[in-house]
């Protein structure tokens, strides 16, 4: 943006054409590029293309800087990150071309709703967790984790975009003037001491992301970008439940642990945080369905505070509730029994030791009975041989995840191939259980073919199921990327009924076919080919309505000219 004499701005001119693409519109600007609209003059598809401006270019240092930002987006594959498409100089302006998302950033989307229903945002911060997975296992920090660094596209899908900061670990050493990358609100407290980012630092910004979702404000706020970047170091925020009460208690411990000070005490890394938020859904509505919860349906039992999800163990909850009830009865002034016993239950200071006493006892008890983990792993493994079913998810709660957060290392690489069939076993329960319309968008082109499949299912067009399963296994078969969806495709083709259902009643097509006839004879050709392309479009695909749409295809071919 530029100004006149009298300081007024105005717009700069947007570059007709950058290599090959022909510029559309302005999409954004930040501090390492401004990003426009372009459309590929061979191929007619639209592309994000970001440009180093004229300034920088000068610089060898922002240039090298630009290009590692290249070669990190090259690194990566996920549908959860923006897909590089090539770079290149042009007459001097370096560039960079990437997948153009249709929809809106987050920042947008929280300006507009001011705050986003909570099981919303754990499907977002889930996606976003799939996205920083695929950066680490290529060595890559993403380091400026915020709203408008993700786009929410129209298909419901989350793109994480501009690792413009991103860190690669065999890089050299960055040069960075100031020696802090980031934006303020979102930045890890590590990372505002100038120390070195880590996995740990993108799982702190995914937490402050995820709180300002939830609440509709980030966990610090200040004056100025130095008022920020010192609570972050060292002030307390309010647990998001505070400020929403509704939000789920589970959902408020991963928020604040993901928040930590101490990288240490944070997530050991996304796939962990993704499997944990995956949790809370089916934690509260189990909650919900069992009666154990408040009728908010957020607030925790005892049960669900000592199973592991809560404050403490079982020991720590029932000394708890003994301290409560003795020092209630002690402050209320009831009498109790004239007896030794009575005489020392009497005296507040025995209370607080035989607190502390049985706390201690516990934690004892706990580290005594804590399960050795080639044992969780083994009984993890048992449960996996039998039936998909509740046996897989108690493998997953309690013993494959408490695996992965105690020692991601050791255990990622056993463990993944049992994730992988529970992650297909939850996305078929997830297909069958609930109608299209309460999904999710599809990801990927092969979970959408999945989802008609199961809705001719539901409308007893067997014949046409069976077909596009079969159909969608010769097109996965050999492609690794999509064993999981050819598994679940062969699945559910042996689900499918043996013999065939009856053959759907067609009398409307008939009736409609006469009054295309009809339309014809009274001189109005153009509303009986409505009606042939509508019988069409929607039983081209359907075997049994193979006479209808033949017979309208006849009809539409012999009329068509006239």
């Amino acid at each position: 943006m530029t100004t006149d004499s009298t300081g007024s701005r105005i717009s700069e001119p947007l570059p007709e054409r950058i290599s090959q693409y022909l510029i559309k519109a302005k999409l954004g600007a930040g501090g390492m590029g401004t990003v426009y609209l372009g459309e590929n003059s061979e191929t007619h598809k639209l592309a994000a293309i970001k440009v180093l401006p004229a300034s920088m270019a000068r610089e060898q240092g922002f240039i090298d800087r630009f290009e590692r930002e290249i070669a990190a987006m090259h690194k990566m594959q996920s549908s959860n990150i923006v897909e590089m498409y090539e770079s290149g100089e042009d007459n001097g302006t370096y560039f960079y071309a990437m997948e153009y998302v249709p929809g809106e950033t987050l920042t947008d989307r929280l300006i507009r709703d001011k705050r986003i229903p909570w099981r919303e945002a754990i499907d977002i911060g889930v996606q976003i967790c799939r996205a920083l997975k695929a950066a680490h296992n290529t060595g890559i920090i993403h380091r400026d984790l915020k709203p408008s660094n993700l786009l929410l596209g129209e298909n419901g899908i989350v793109k994480l975009t501009d690792f413009g900061i991103a860190q690669v670990f065999a890089s050299s050493k960055l040069t960075v003037t100031g020696g802090i990358l980031g934006t303020a609100e979102y930045m890890s407290p590590e990372q505002a001491q100038g120390k070195r980012a880590n996995k740990q630092s993108d799982i702190y910004s995914l937490g402050a992301v995820m709180y300002v979702m939830l609440t509709g404000r980030p966990p610090f706020t200040g004056k100025t970008t130095l008022d920020i970047v010192q609570k972050h170091k060292y002030s307390n925020f309010d647990a998001p439940r505070r400020i929403v009460p509704e939000i789920p208690f589970w959902l408020d411990e991963i928020v604040c642990k993901c928040l930590s000070k101490k990288p240490e005490d944070r997530y050991p890394d996304a796939y962990v945080l993704n499997l944990r938020l995956q949790e809370v859904p089916k934690k509260v509505d189990m909650a919900n369905s069992s009666g154990t919860f408040d009728v908010d349906g957020t607030s925790p039992t005892s049960e669900t505070i000592a199973d592991g999800t809560g404050l403490g163990s079982y020991a720590d909850v029932e000394a708890s509730v003994l301290f409560r009830d003795l020092l209630k009865a002690q402050l209320e002034g009831e009498k109790i029994p004239s007896s030794t016993l009575g005489k020392l239950l009497d005296n507040t200071w025995v209370l607080i030791g035989l607190l502390l006493l049985l706390i201690g006892g516990g934690a004892v008890l706990y580290k005594l009975n804590r399960p050795n983990p080639d044992h969780m792993f083994a009984q993890g493994a048992a449960l996996m041989q039998q039936k998909e079913g509740p046996a897989w998810d108690a493998a997953s709660r309690d013993y494959f995840i408490p695996l992965l957060e105690l020692d991601p290392e050791t255990w990622e690489g056993k463990i993944s191939p049992f994730m992988q069939q529970i992650e297909l076993y939850n996305f078929k329960k997830e297909l069958l259980g609930k109608q299209i319309t309460q999904l999710k968008s599809p990801e990927t082109q092969p979970e959408a073919v999945l989802r008609q499949v199961v809705e001719l299912r539901k409308l007893g067009r067997i014949r046409e199921a069976r077909s596009r399963l079969q159909s969608l296994m010769v097109l996965l078969e050999g492609n690794e990327r999509f064993t999981q969806y050819h598994d679940l495709a062969e699945k559910l083709l042996d689900d499918l009924p043996v013999t065939e259902q009856t053959i759907p009643n067609y009398e409307f097509l008939d009736a409609s076919l006469t009054r295309a006839d009809k339309f014809l004879e009274a001189k109005e050709p153009e509303k009986a080919r409505i009606i042939w392309q509508s019988i069409i479009d929607l039983y081209a695909s359907d075997p049994d309505a193979a006479v209808y749409v033949n017979k309208a295809k006849e009809q539409l071919n012999r009329n068509v000219a006239e």
